[in-house]
């Protein structure tokens, strides 16, 4: 494990404390400026759409990135969310009311079954609390955890279909916007006062292949609109740096 002081000076910079962890399979070398924060367990919160998606794929729930997700005419969150989303949509667009729905349809015991077949642990939930677990109560997940996770996906490691694998890899498409394919999942859950934003996924550059996972907080009081881009511009500053630097 490599401590890489840059990552702390990066989230700083924009007003934030956590942790950056990468993970390099060739070198079989994890690298962070924080690698206790890694290991803290926290809400997965939007994280979460990962496994879920694979889960209602899985079960049937879902189909295809093109099955529609109604929307019920309720006032939403975001206004964004306020219209029918196909499934790829309600992932790139966060969509929760969505994904709250489709852990509804896939009910306790499969979400319970299919997240021990992933090796997914600390979740905590009951039928009350199915659709809402990674959002508040008592699971957890750390960053170590997340790419683990996210490593036996792109390995094609899990006990899941190739065409669940390829779907789900192509939702969480971001941009190549550097020189990279960008992968991610973002998240955002509160406790006991405190706001912990996620950023988790991996990069593709040439034959090489990057895993991440971001776990921060603000330094100042800062509103969300501001504080959800920071932890993916402090994410991508840190990739960067490290593809920069690497060699040396």
């Amino acid at each position: 494990m490599h401590i890489v002081p840059e990552f702390k000076e990066i989230l700083q910079s924009s007003n934030l404390q956590g942790s950056v962890l990468l993970y390099d399979p060739k070198k079989d070398g994890f690298y962070s400026n924080d690698f206790q924060w890694a290991e803290i367990k926290r809400l997965p919160a939007s994280t979460f759409k990962i496994p879920n998606s694979i889960i209602a794929l899985e079960t049937g729930v879902i189909e295809n990135e093109a099955t529609m997700i109604p929307w019920d005419g309720k006032k939403r969150f975001l206004k964004s969310w306020e219209r029918d989303l196909n499934f790829k949509e309600a992932f790139q667009l966060s969509c929760v009311p969505c994904y709250q729905e489709i852990a509804r349809k896939i009910g306790v015991e499969r979400m319970r079954a299919y997240l021990e077949k992933l090796g997914y642990s600390g979740m905590e939930f009951g039928s009350e609390t199915i659709d809402r677990f990674w959002l508040e109560g008592n699971s957890g997940i750390s960053q170590f955890q997340q790419i683990l996770l996210l490593q036996r996906f792109y390995d094609k490691k899990l006990p899941i279909s190739d065409k669940t694998s390829d779907l789900v890899k192509k939702i969480m498409f971001v941009n190549n916007e550097n020189a990279y394919s960008l992968f991610g999942k973002t998240g955002m859950a509160a406790r006991d006062g405190s706001t912990n934003g996620w950023y988790v996924g991996f990069i593709e550059k040439d034959e090489q292949v990057i895993f991440f996972a971001t776990n921060v907080t603000p330094l100042v009081e800062m509103e969300m609109e501001a504080f959800g881009p920071l932890r993916i511009s402090a994410t991508v500053n840190a990739l960067n740096w490290f593809l920069k630097n690497q060699s040396k």
